[in-house]
């Protein structure tokens, strides 16, 4: 898919090289589970994915100007993409 990735060897003492580390996936499984813990309080493993997706959204919104009521408010004003 044209990604690519790189690797942090933790087991050699090394935790940053240049650019590539893990504090955002840290910070985003963070997010996640202080999510379940303070709102949903249990998720079962028939919606995880579900769960996963909103958290994901919100991560990739965090910054946006834009409150994230209004955000929703726009998709849920445009047509819905066809899988066709």
């Amino acid at each position: 898919m044209g990604y690519e990735h790189d690797k942090i060897l933790h087991s050699h003492k090394i935790y940053v090289m240049g650019d590539v580390h893990t504090n955002t996936i840290e910070g985003f499984w963070s997010l996640v589970k202080n999510g379940i813990r303070g709102v949903f309080h249990h998720v079962s493993p028939r919606h995880l994915q579900h769960y996963l997706n909103e958290y994901a959204f919100r991560y990739n919104h965090r910054n946006d100007i834009t409150p994230m009521f209004l955000t929703f408010l726009f998709r849920m004003t445009r047509p819905f993409p066809r899988g066709d």
